[in-house]
């Protein structure tokens, strides 16, 4: 399976995406600190929007104008054609930047979020811990299901935030040579058993909520405890926004990620409850328990799918394509000694991926050039924003099959 870089090249990529080579020959790009590779790109055509030394195969003519963009809108159902050709834009741009800036994008933006992340978590983990004991109080004094849901699940948050906080210091201290691939995937760990901790609390309540419905013998309304409701009501501010704070930080950082679900879970939680415990005291009495119901199946079913998220990552979840796009495209313009790419593979470990690169040289390469190259590739790759390890291996030639599968 081989990506050949000449003018009849053929892709076949079944473990990952494609990229359309065009009809030009390899030229060598600066991200290669191999000598005499950069003369190739002086003889190329240049373009009006890309400097040819880093577009050898003239992708850069595909990028749209805002103008073009704006004039692709204004027809009759362009609006989906306008974002594609954003979306192509992002993505040209993304190849044509060398590996380097991305690492130092990368970079600048941790240095830039590491504070606004500390105080996302650790203000919540304060939060928490306040409104739990608001709660709890508000739970016991009204005597509320729904109240009595709202105060569990703010007990669950701080035991939760206490175990996440832990592993993410751990993940961050781990012996190297007990664990040699790091800790990142203790957060991911840590996300699921969250997840399952939360189910199990609400499906407690769900039991409770149900001999509350079956046993109660009458229909006299529930108590109306006003305390209980601004105690909620506070909870439900404070929430709301420590959501609005972790939103723009979720794509940042695992652990906001987990939060921000967290804290939308809670503003349902928070302004159900008080709404169905207010119409359980005056309206009628079954609303309170069967709102509790509601809420439990709700978060139970919420971190489902989080959980569901997560075990995608610690089994080996393919990276998203544009990411697989843009390996393909720097290790087949790494260096003019690579001839063929012969497979691209990128997968989750955990919250980062593990990239494998098969390249093909001429059979008479030097080992220490094969080498050189190879390691320079690795490296680079390494050190892209979400890459755990990167490994590549050279070929001879693409006649052999498939490495690292096993056959019968």
């Amino acid at each position: 399976m081989v990506l050949e870089l000449n003018d009849q090249s053929k892709q076949k990529y079944p473990d990952s995406t494609r990229f359309s080579s065009g009809n030009h020959q390899s030229q060598s790009l600066p991200d290669a600190v191999v000598t005499n590779r950069l003369q190739a790109d002086a003889e190329s055509p240049t373009t009006s929007r890309i400097t040819t030394s880093r577009d050898p195969y003239n992708i850069g003519h595909g990028l749209k104008s805002d103008a073009e963009i704006a004039e692709l809108r204004s027809r009759k159902r362009g609006k989906h054609l306008a974002s594609y050709h954003r979306r192509q834009n992002d993505l040209i741009a993304s190849l044509l930047k060398p590996m380097e800036e991305h690492t130092e994008d990368a970079r600048n933006e941790e240095n830039i979020f590491r504070l606004p992340i500390k105080i996302a978590v650790r203000a919540s983990l304060i939060a928490n811990i306040v409104l739990a004991v608001l709660q709890v109080y508000a739970a016991v004094s009204s005597a509320s299901l729904s109240i009595l849901t709202t105060g569990i699940d703010s007990i669950s948050d701080v035991s939760s935030n206490f175990v996440l906080y832990f592993l993410h210091r751990k993940a961050n201290r781990m012996d190297v040579n007990k664990w040699p691939v790091g800790g990142a995937r203790l957060e991911t760990i840590g996300n699921v058993i969250y997840g399952f901790l939360m189910g199990s609390v609400n499906f407690v309540v769900i039991v409770e909520s149900l001999r509350e419905l079956i046993k109660h013998g009458g229909g006299s309304l529930n108590k109306f405890h006003i305390p209980s409701i601004v105690a909620v009501g506070a909870a439900l501010g404070v929430k709301f926004l420590l959501f609005l704070y972790c939103y723009s930080l979720r794509s940042k950082s695992s652990q906001v990620a987990v939060l921000w679900e967290d804290h939308r879970n809670d503003l349902f939680i928070n302004s159900f409850g008080l709404l169905m415990s207010a119409g359980g005291g005056r309206l009628a009495w079954y609303l309170d328990p069967i709102g509790a119901i509601i809420i439990a199946l709700g978060v139970i079913v919420a971190w489902s799918r989080t959980i569901y998220s997560q075990f995608e990552l610690l089994a080996g979840k393919s990276a998203p394509h544009d990411f697989l796009q843009l390996i393909i495209y720097k290790a087949m313009t790494f260096s003019n000694e690579i001839e063929k790419i012969d497979t691209v593979r990128a997968y989750h470990s955990g919250p980062d991926y593990f990239v494998e690169v098969d390249v093909v040289m001429d059979a008479n390469t030097p080992l220490w050039k094969a080498h050189d190259i190879s390691q320079q590739l690795q490296d680079k790759i390494e050190v892209l924003p979400n890459v755990g390890r990167a490994f590549v291996h050279v070929d001879h030639e693409t006649t052999h099959l498939p490495e690292h599968r096993k056959h019968i």
